[in-house]
């Protein structure tokens, strides 16, 4: 079922459950290099890594080939936003912050989910940066089953939820052009979902919609670059970002992270649908 204009395709329960297999498969693969992130470690070891674990749980890695994409991660180092290639050469020191994008699908459904991680011993305005981003995801996605939930929900207060969380929280650079988006079998589908902007707008949160929230901010300007390769996007200042994302879809009852593993249930109560969320680790 697609809804008109911005194409927008709705999931039925049992299309959920098939997109969470697939976002289990994502988990499990951050959840490794989370671990294995040190320096000394190369952005292409973490690759090896998602792609084992990826093929591993019979699902594809959803980047690798994708508009020609040769890898299985998207891995950005410091000033790097999204979008960065991984490569032998590029080995974490200490001190670094690397966002880590990964995605999968499997069976025919897609999962995508973006972690950012210091290296080592990290500066605290860094790692508090980090944790600004992953609240204002959380708080996106709490805009979204509240918006669902009361049948007068639009797209952007999303977007708002996202904005309102990182000016309360400091002087961050919001990057702008790059966001969120509708997932399902395709990893990038209608609507974009911006984290900026005024509430009320856009196409209503119904059961069924599917999306991936995904705030990048910065610790100076938002201004980006993208350079030779054609894939990497950088801060035009130098200056660190972070990036972080969770897929999640909207059911009758609430809302379930698809890449959580516990469905969202920590950051979100009981905005978490009453489906017992499956989980495969304790992480």
């Amino acid at each position: 079922m697609r809804r008109p204009q911005l194409d927008i395709q709705l999931k039925t329960p049992e299309q959920i459950e098939k997109m969470r297999a697939a976002g289990l498969v994502v988990a499990e693969a951050l959840r490794r290099m989370r671990e294995a992130v040190a320096p000394g470690v190369s952005t292409a070891d973490l690759d090896a890594i998602a792609e084992t674990t990826i093929r591993g749980a019979g699902a594809v890695p959803s980047f690798k080939g994708y508009h020609g994409f040769p890898a299985s991660i998207c891995s950005s180092v410091n000033e790097q936003i999204v979008h960065a290639i991984p490569a032998p050469d590029q080995v974490l020191a200490e001190g670094d912050l690397i966002s880590i994008d990964c995605g999968a699908v499997l069976d025919g459904w897609h999962g995508d989910a973006a972690i950012t991680v210091g290296v080592g011993e990290v500066d605290p305005a860094l790692l508090r940066m980090a944790e600004v981003a992953e609240d204002a995801m959380w708080a996106g996605i709490a805009a979204a089953a509240r918006g669902a939930a009361s049948g007068k929900g639009r797209l952007t207060d999303i977007s708002h939820a996202v904005e309102r969380a990182v000016r309360k929280a400091g002087r961050y650079g919001i990057v702008d052009g790059y966001g969120g988006h509708g997932i399902g079998t395709e990893m990038h589908q209608d609507p974009h979902v911006l984290n900026h902007g005024r509430p009320g707008k856009g196409p209503r949160l119904v059961p069924g919609l599917a999306l991936a929230i995904e705030p990048m901010i910065t610790m100076g300007s938002p201004r980006t670059a993208e350079l030779a390769d054609g894939w990497t996007v950088v801060t035009r200042d130098g200056s660190r970002a972070a990036h972080v994302e969770h897929s999640m879809a909207l059911l009758p009852d609430g809302v379930w992270v698809l890449t959580a593993f516990d469905g969202g249930r920590a950051r979100l109560g009981d905005l978490v649908t009453a489906r017992q969320p499956s989980t495969t680790s304790t992480a």
